[in-house]
């Protein structure tokens, strides 16, 4: 078969669908030499390409191809243009243009399609424009977020998501949720058949699980980032649902009783949909010397900030899966976590869990799992036995079942 598969979000510092993406692509070049693979990309820069290509594994992969369409578009008009007035055209349009997700699926990728068919496509949420009827299109969601709590989704962004996710639903052939929560989110929201459903359920990464740090890389580790000798970690993007003002406010209560410990938010600022009222509670709780803005993480030390830390919290009001909690429990730090569906089908009993409407109940919990080092084992020891569970060589050989299904 000939298999296409969107890799635009790898690299662009997406976190989570980034991560997702990323380790499927890898683990599917690992297991699979028969079928052909074209990776899209919207990306012309060979520097990023050959990088990209570096941390695939897939140099020497002859039926792994990356396709970059970001500058097709571009060039036929271009070459129909003058000379002079090419310069005018070039700052007109740029990148931003070309990159536009919604042209990108409305003209690039299917123009590409039409000429060069692939037998399937995958993409995430928001599936091409009239594409044939003979490529089978998988979406995969991995949460329906937008719906469950629109108020924390910007207007503009909230029409193309309502308007758009329910035609690629419908056209897709197959839809991969990432948990069993999600999967009935997606037909509570879509009525959407749960024969069209397949769960692929996430995992953590070979690279972060065989992450090891000699004593003066942690302590450059701890250096780059700004990290202090005790702290309470959240690692994620920085947007509403996370429930990162609820955190800081329990925090506030419990430095109370614990005047040494620190919070470290790793997050990038300068991402989409930062929740403005994370800076509002600092001001308000004067905590700015309490807590420490580590900035977006490399993957290759995102390990290091979960080994340094004291415990892991993950306060969302809505999750669709949940790397970050395998992650803490795959270096031995006990979570607490919001008590929502997708972290107890995660963790199960691996994890501590607080009413995410309770502030007391919350910064209790947090004031115990920092007190109490026998509860904190425990947690831990629980939690190890789910890490088995979850792989991403088993996410890719479902995913290639569903590639080669008619």
């Amino acid at each position: 078969m000939r298999i296409g598969i969107d890799i635009r979000n790898i690299g662009k510092q997406r976190t989570g669908d980034e991560v997702v993406f990323f380790n499927l692509v890898k683990n599917l070049a690992k297991i699979d030499n028969e079928n052909e693979y074209l990776l899209f990309t919207d990306t012309a820069d060979t520097t990023v390409l050959q990088y990209t290509v570096a941390r695939l594994g897939i140099v020497d992969k002859k039926n792994f191809k990356t396709v970059s369409l970001s500058l097709s578009f571009l060039r036929k008009r271009e070459s129909k243009l003058p000379k002079s007035r090419l310069c005018r055209f070039r700052i007109k349009c740029g990148m931003t243009l070309i990159n536009n997700k919604f042209l990108w699926n409305l003209w690039t990728l299917p123009n590409y399609l039409r000429k060069n068919p692939v037998d399937a496509y995958h993409t995430q949420y928001i599936t091409p424009f009239f594409v044939s009827k003979k490529i089978k299109i998988i979406t995969h969601i991995h949460d329906v977020s937008f719906l469950a709590f629109p108020e924390f989704i910007k207007k503009s962004d909230l029409f193309f998501l309502k308007v758009l996710i329910p035609m690629s639903i419908k056209r897709a052939d197959k839809v991969i949720a990432v948990s069993e929560f999600t999967k009935k989110e997606i037909i509570k929201y879509y009525q959407t058949d749960s024969e069209k459903i397949k769960v692929v359920y996430n995992a953590v990464s070979e690279d972060f699980l065989k992450s090891d740090y000699s004593g003066n890389e942690l302590f450059a580790i701890r250096k780059k980032y700004n990290l202090p000798e005790e702290y309470i970690l959240y690692i994620g993007t920085l947007q509403p649902r996370k429930n990162i003002p609820m955190l800081i406010r329990a925090f506030a209560e419990v430095k109370k009783r614990m005047p040494e410990i620190k919070l470290v938010l790793a997050g990038n600022r300068n991402a989409h949909n930062f929740d403005k009222r994370i800076d509002e509670e600092i001001a308000r709780l004067n905590l700015s010397d309490g807590i420490i803005f580590s900035g977006f993480v490399e993957e290759e030390d995102k390990s290091a900030l979960f080994l340094l830390a004291k415990v892991f919290v993950f306060p969302s009001l809505y999750e669709g899966f949940g790397i970050p909690i395998l992650e803490a429990i795959s270096r031995k730090i006990s979570v607490l976590a919001s008590d929502i569906p997708v972290h107890r089908e995660i963790a199960e009993d691996g994890a501590l869990y607080f009413n995410s409407e309770s502030i007391d109940e919350m910064q209790e919990k947090l004031y115990n799992i920092l007190a109490d080092e026998k509860l904190r084992e425990n947690l831990i020891n629980l939690g190890t036995k789910r890490l088995d569970f979850f792989s991403w060589k088993k996410a890719a050989y479902k995913l290639l079942e569903v590639y080669l299904k008619k």
